[in-house]
């Protein structure tokens, strides 16, 4: 499945998804986070975002397991060592944006105005800020990922 698309190596193309979404993900998430007055406007884009991103990044680490197996397996020397370095970011990036999204869709839920309160929180100020925080810590760790997986498979491929 997640070997070729049209006789393509499928990592090459799906880690364009992961590459956009996780970076938007964590942009969208820290506005929402920090912007109470624009949560409303960001809502929807926080959820599309938090399914997506985690959807994109497990997709580009299992093609890239697939990738590996079909051409890099015999792989040794510093073709191997820049292969590894770049394999060790997957299951952190995967971890980290799999816990941003569920700290992000809980935020969401936290700051939707209960039906029978205008402009209050379901859960308080004191849920809010934590879990706000907490997504901004979260958003950090995400780029820090992202940034060093990306790095990594760059330097594999074109160092």
């Amino acid at each position: 499945m997640f070997d070729e698309i049209m006789g393509l190596p499928a990592h090459p193309l799906i880690i364009h998804f992961a590459v956009v979404l996780t970076p938007l993900l964590v942009l969208v998430a820290i506005a929402h986070a920090l912007l109470p007055r624009r949560r409303a406007n960001l809502a929807w884009a926080v959820v599309l975002l938090s399914l997506a991103a985690p959807a994109a990044v497990f997709a580009a680490r299992q093609s890239g397991e697939s990738l590996k197996a079909a051409r890099f397996s015999t792989a040794e020397g510093e073709m191997a060592a820049r292969i590894s370095a770049h394999e060790s970011f997957a299951t952190p990036l995967l971890m980290s944006v799999l816990g941003l999204g569920a700290v992000a869709l809980l935020l969401v839920y936290a700051t939707r105005p209960a039906r029978d309160s205008v402009g209050r929180d379901r859960f308080g100020s004191t849920v809010t800020v934590i879990l706000s925080a907490l997504t901004v810590v979260l958003a950090a760790v995400c780029g820090y990922y992202v940034f060093q997986a990306g790095d990594s498979g760059a330097r594999a491929v074109w160092s």
